[in-house]
């Protein structure tokens, strides 16, 4: 089995699925936890939420064209269009209870038309999701709740907003509480999801994860840690997201570097 805790784990309270109770959920060192479908900690979703997605539009005042680097051959627009589309995939999610595939193509692509298009779908999300976070909807992983999607939203908007900043050749800094949940959301649903999808195996070793600004830590793995990387929860999050490489000089390893990098080697996420 693997082990997502450094202390005591967390039982999962959800609705009968076997991968996710087979698993241990972390509980970071000083930090929070998720209970009954609601993430216990100092991370106002909403808040953030609405803060990233004003950041992303803000964004799309720049070069349409400009290359988007870990986005396959997306230009900025292209993600603009990806984000708004997935955001009206979300409101379907909550309101309709479906993952239904979403429409990207009804997007307008000249830039007056692209950013109040974005910043619809930005206010219906926002207005979706001020729901009690308990309230269930349709997610592709436990808890099938509204607090979940808060909570995802928040990592994806948080993630293709330094996208988007990248592209145009300014990132602004993370949120270092923010980042340091999607350090979290890495190890308790991305990674966990990918192995039950059978596009990633159990790791045979483990790796401690130390967010040097947050005083949260992690364990994934089996056994006892070969191997600690640490660094600030933005340095972190772009490395397990793939913006940074593992090696990255913005984070410091300890231990069998080698065989921590095999066990990060995942895919961890999509």
């Amino acid at each position: 089995m693997i082990a997502l805790s450094l202390t005591r784990p967390v039982r999962a309270q959800q609705r009968g699925d076997a991968h996710t109770h087979a698993l241990r959920l972390p509980v970071p060192c000083g930090g929070s936890r998720m209970a009954g479908g609601q993430y216990l900690g100092a991370v106002d979703y909403l808040v953030e939420l609405r803060r990233e997605l004003d950041a992303f539009g803000a964004a799309l005042d720049g070069d349409l064209s400009a290359p988007v680097e870990h986005c396959g051959g997306w230009r900025l627009a292209d993600l603009a269009v990806h984000m708004g589309a997935g955001n009206l995939w979300v409101v379907a999610a909550v309101r309709d209870g479906h993952g239904d595939g979403y429409d990207e193509g009804a997007a307008p692509r000249d830039r007056a038309g692209l950013k109040a298009w974005y910043a619809a779908t930005a206010d219906a999300l926002v207005q979706a999701l001020s729901v009690d976070p308990s309230t269930e909807a349709w997610t592709f992983f436990p808890p099938h709740t509204v607090g979940f999607w808060r909570r995802r939203r928040s990592q994806e908007t948080l993630m293709h907003r330094w996208d988007a900043e990248h592209a145009l050749g300014s990132t602004k800094p993370m949120d270092a509480l923010l980042a340091a949940d999607g350090v979290a959301e890495v190890f308790d649903t991305m990674a966990p999801r990918m192995i039950s999808r059978g596009a990633a195996t159990h790791p045979e070793q483990a790796v401690r994860i130390t967010a040097t600004d947050s005083g949260r830590c992690w364990t994934y793995g089996t056994g006892e840690p070969v191997a600690e990387v640490s660094g600030t929860a933005e340095d972190l999050l772009l490395m397990l997201w793939g913006r940074k490489p593992r090696d990255t000089g913005s984070v410091t390893w300890d231990g069998d570097r080698e065989a921590g990098a095999r066990v990060l080697a995942g895919p961890l996420v999509p």
